[in-house]
């Protein structure tokens, strides 16, 4: 049998971390014995545990310390993190360690350093002298790369003011909430978010168009409330679809009806686009006169277009490069303080394997399930408010222009 000492700290008990340590064990099949527990007396006070782990074999061990790493474990013996060097473009051992969106350190030199552009399902690499997330495919022959576990630590904690402030974030995924009140914290975080200097990023999908959200989002626009928007081509296809014709998907958005002939009007957009040359070409030139793209335009406001397979066009401004759209989304992101997700499952997962734990990030969808599955692959700070995306649009900007803002 073979054994390794681990370590924890913060608040265990009330944010549930710890029970989720032992599941980790067990699930992996090894065994926990608890050498010592310091329990913090007040709401305040972080909690400690060392653990022993037991299991039969190394490579047991190895998955089970690595498994515990992501819920903010270290390996307690002081060792450096172990560096191995890369023969071979995209191709690291297969002990890598792989990085979760919390805040990592890793011991180089005796000194713990913490890991740069934290992102999960990235690798360490040592750039400089300095520690930082890489994706695999730009991982270079040449370079140092982070392996097993040792050396390495995760802080899952925010500061206490964080967490009071923004505490309605751990069960906020009902639709029985009140959408005032949650409009009301969302508006208040943003609004943090802007004195502490950092960016706002709105990603979002064509139901903000289907559900009548165009004339809100404009306002947040105008208001200086939105910093960049990450989306698909259909959201800025639509939006230009119902300056155009005044319908969404060939339906009239006055009366909730189809047109005649209106199955073709994004395609005819798409045309007056092409013809234009791009989105800003086209509000320069007078040939697009309203919507989210002229105003995004008008604002300064930068937008990043990710194509699919499914698009339509697509637009000139549409990337259909995938590596080329992931590396602008990562852009837009490096500063941001705030991420409000609207209605698009496949970009806000995206967004979300790009973040930080500590960014903040609100989900809003009609469908609970897509909140769901964003906290399940690892985006846990996500706050869902369920209900329809036009409706919260509406209220969040009635809301930042009483405040005066």
């Amino acid at each position: 049998m073979l054994h390794e000492t681990v370590s924890a700290k913060g608040h265990l008990i009330d944010t549930h971390v710890l029970e989720r340590i032992f599941d980790q064990i067990l699930e992996h099949g090894a065994s926990y014995e608890i050498l010592r527990f310091e329990v913090g007396t007040t709401h305040a006070d972080e909690s400690e545990i060392e653990l022993k782990i037991t299991a039969e074999d190394e490579a047991t061990l190895r998955e089970t310390i690595e498994a515990t790493l992501s819920f903010g474990c270290a390996v307690a013996s002081a060792r450096d993190a172990r560096l191995v060097p890369i023969e071979r473009d995209m191709c690291v051992p297969e002990d890598f360690y792989s990085t979760t969106n919390h805040r990592t350190e890793v011991r180089l030199d005796g000194v713990w350093r913490t890991v740069g552009a934290q992102r999960m399902d990235a690798v360490i690499v040592l750039e400089d002298g300095e520690p930082l997330c890489r994706k695999l495919r730009d991982v270079r022959a040449g370079d140092l790369v982070v392996c097993g576990v040792s050396g390495v630590r995760v802080n899952l904690e925010q500061t206490d003011g964080e967490r009071a402030t923004f505490a309605f974030m751990s069960n906020d995924i009902s639709s029985e909430r009140s959408v005032e009140t949650s409009v009301k914290r969302v508006a208040r975080q943003m609004r943090r978010t802007r004195e502490e200097g950092k960016r706002i990023i709105f990603v979002a999908g064509p139901v903000v168009i289907h559900t009548d959200g165009i004339d809100p989002f404009r306002s947040l626009i105008e208001g200086g409330w939105v910093d960049a928007i990450l989306s698909g081509n259909a959201l800025a296809v639509h939006d230009i679809e119902n300056s155009f014709f005044g319908t969404s998907l060939g339906v009239s958005l006055g009366t909730g009806k189809p047109v005649e002939e209106g199955h073709k009007n994004h395609m005819r957009a798409i045309n007056r686009i092409n013809h234009a040359g791009s989105i800003s070409e086209a509000v320069r030139t007078g040939v697009l006169k309203s919507g989210i793209m002229h105003a995004c335009v008008e604002h300064d406001v930068d937008v990043v277009l990710a194509g699919s397979i499914r698009d339509d066009g697509p637009l000139p401004d549409t990337l259909m490069d995938l590596i080329e759209a992931q590396e602008a989304y990562a852009h837009q992101l490096k500063d941001a303080g705030m991420v409000l997700m609207l209605s698009t499952m496949l970009h806000s997962i995206g967004v979300g394997n790009m973040l930080p734990s500590w960014v903040r990030v609100v989900c809003v969808d009609i469908n609970p399930a897509v909140v769901t599955k964003l906290s399940d692959r690892g985006s846990s700070q996500t706050v869902g408010v369920v209900t329809d995306v036009g409706l919260f649009l509406g209220r969040l900007a009635e809301e930042l222009r009483a405040a005066g803002d």
